[in-house]
């Protein structure tokens, strides 16, 4: 087995893309990519087999693996370099053998883990040339788990269900160099010593090990190696969270948003639907689902981990935190259409003509309720964290509650100043975004200067993201909005370029806008152009702009005082998103 081909074991054809992809890296490795993983939730429940490629490339999904700690009979732990050869991961110091059990029926048993250790067996042998039949299964010794994700490149990431098993045994060994590009034998003093010194790029401790041998492995696991019977009862049954360790690794590279949402939204979006289907009345379940059914990008769902990432610790919490957000944001919406009598929502009919207006009234309602079910359920929370994030959260509730109250009353008043419009968007739009980045940066273990920071980051991305899209709604196409472009300025909605335009000085140019501000239907095409045109001679269009880009240039001085890091950029990246939908 030490030279196994990929004939060998189950595998799964792999397409033309990825073939091309892979045909960069070394053939053997590159075989490899194809073998069927063990695709499992947060749980560590089966899902199915999943290709080794679509495992690790781009956003990764979560697999089973195993990271076996050899120790001798001297009590030293054997660590290994991984190759230059291997396709994620070159060249990083690990634990003695680390990879994943295969979807067979072999590897898929779940008694005592007997099919995490087989695939263990057949890893020794395959990377460090170990002769299976000079150790036993029975003298592993299952320990624990843990779920990481730890991110190479923006190509490249680990997102593992680690099996972590101990073994002491004498073996000999004959590293395989397309796996190993060296061994080496320690005591707890020499990890420990491995662990905090500085190393080089290629010679970096692997995310995983860092996680296993500073946060899970005891000195007690080093006293007892050979004595099976104590470890068996040290073992546990837990699941340790370790939220996202790319920064553990000195040259990780951070992938782009879209990449980095993907990560986490299906973990959010299936908390969400948990919620939302537990209700006893399918039809108000239904009502509730509705809007999540319909897409959406999950923005402010994913903010608080994608903000934790970059200040410091994250955590399967934040996830929770984010399904409650979105949650609030839905109910928003849900009430929205209704106010506004809007009957489409995400391109499918608004709750309240799906369903009528009572239960989409009721639908709002309970998933208010349950948001906040799921906020105080959300785990790895300290108890005296959990009052001071229901309230942060009620509070956004309310701001929001507030400006859309505003905007309701705009719609009424021909006085509505700057200062009124930015504080009405700041409510209705840019509160959430300020503290889904205050929460993530708090919870993360942020100190109050940074958490202050993301707060201020988070608001400014918030109102710049508010003016960009009342940018967008006169400068894109209607094909591209799914409505007539400027319908704002026919439903005479006072944005900041109507505001700006009504303080202009009476003229031709000023009446030719009036003459389609707040008419409604009865604006022609023709209107409506010469309507927006009349916007940007007032030079109302570039002052918009240039008040959206202050925002946007405050939000990236935020971030160029948080430090750099892998995380940094899909931050920097949804920083710019608006601004590059007109550019």
């Amino acid at each position: 087995m030490s030279g196994y081909r990929i004939e060998d074991v189950p595998s799964i054809n792999l397409d033309a893309g990825q073939v091309e992809i892979l045909s960069e890296h070394d053939e053997h490795q590159a075989a490899l990519m194809a073998e069927a993983l063990i695709h499992v939730d947060e749980q560590d429940n089966v899902i199915g087999p999943v290709s080794k490629i679509d495992a690790h490339q781009g956003a990764g999904v979560y697999h089973r693996a195993f990271s076996v700690l050899l120790f001798n009979s001297e009590g030293k732990l054997l660590l290994q370099q991984r190759s230059s050869d291997k396709v994620t991961f070159p060249n990083v110091w690990a634990n003695s053998c680390c990879s994943h059990p295969l979807h067979s029926d072999e590897e898929l048993n779940d008694v005592d883990y007997i099919g995490t250790k087989r695939a263990a067996i057949r890893k020794l042998e395959q990377e460090l040339g170990i002769n299976p039949s000079s150790i036993d299964i029975d003298d592993f010794v299952f320990m624990t788990k843990m779920r990481y994700s730890a991110r190479m490149n923006p190509e490249w990431i680990e997102r593992e269900l680690d099996h972590i098993l101990m073994l002491t045994a004498d073996v000999e060994l004959k590293p395989n160099p397309n796996e190993i590009a060296a061994v080496r034998w320690v005591d707890f003093d020499e990890m420990e010593a491995m662990l905090l010194e500085e190393r080089e790029p290629d010679e970096a401790i692997a995310p995983w090990f860092r996680c296993i041998a500073a946060r899970i492995m005891t000195e007690e696991w080093w006293t007892h190696h050979h004595d099976r019977d104590t470890l068996v009862k040290m073992r546990d049954e837990d699941i340790h969270d370790m939220g996202d360790v790319t920064h553990m690794l000195p040259n990780a590279e951070g992938a782009d948003l879209l990449t980095s949402i993907m990560e986490v939204k299906p973990l959010i979006e299936q908390r969400i639907e948990n919620s939302l289907r537990a209700s006893r009345h399918e039809r108000l379940g239904n009502a509730m689902m509705h809007l999540i059914e319909g897409g959406g990008k999950r923005m402010r769902a994913t903010l608080p981990w994608l903000v934790a990432k970059a200040v410091g610790d994250s955590h399967s919490g934040l996830l929770d935190i984010g399904a409650a957000i979105e949650t609030v944001h839905s109910f928003t919406l849900v009430h929205d259409d209704i106010m506004d009598d809007d009957e489409i929502r995400r391109g499918r009919n608004a709750v309240h003509v799906e369903y009528g207006m009572p239960t989409a009234i009721n639908a709002g309602d309970a998933m208010l309720a349950i948001a906040f079910e799921r906020l105080v359920m959300a785990e790895n929370l300290e108890p005296e964290d959990v009052a001071p994030l229901v309230n942060r959260i009620a509070w956004m509730v309310r701001r929001v509650s507030e400006g859309q109250q505003m905007d309701i009353e705009f719609e009424e008043r021909l006085d509505v100043s700057e200062e009124n419009y930015i504080e009405m968007i700041e409510g209705k739009t840019a509160v959430m975004f300020q503290i889904c980045s205050e929460i993530g940066a708090r919870l993360s273990g942020g100190g109050q200067e940074t958490i202050d920071l993301m707060a201020q980051w988070g608001l400014a991305l918030g109102l710049c993201f508010q003016l960009m899209d009342d940018l967008i709604d006169i400068l894109s196409d209607s094909e591209t909005l799914g409505k007539p472009a400027g319908s704002d300025i026919a439903q005479g909605k006072r944005t900041l370029m109507v505001i700006h335009a009504l303080d202009q000085p009476d003229g031709p140019v000023k009446e030719r806008l009036l003459n389609v501000l707040g008419k409604g239907e009865s604006v022609t095409p023709e209107g409506l152009k010469d309507g927006l045109a009349a916007l940007e001679e007032l030079g109302s269009i570039q002052y918009a702009r240039s008040r959206a880009e202050s925002y946007h240039a405050k939000a990236h001085e935020c971030l160029d005082m948080l430090g750099e890091g892998p995380a940094l950029v899909a931050l920097r990246e949804l920083t710019d998103f608006q601004l590059a939908r007109i550019h």
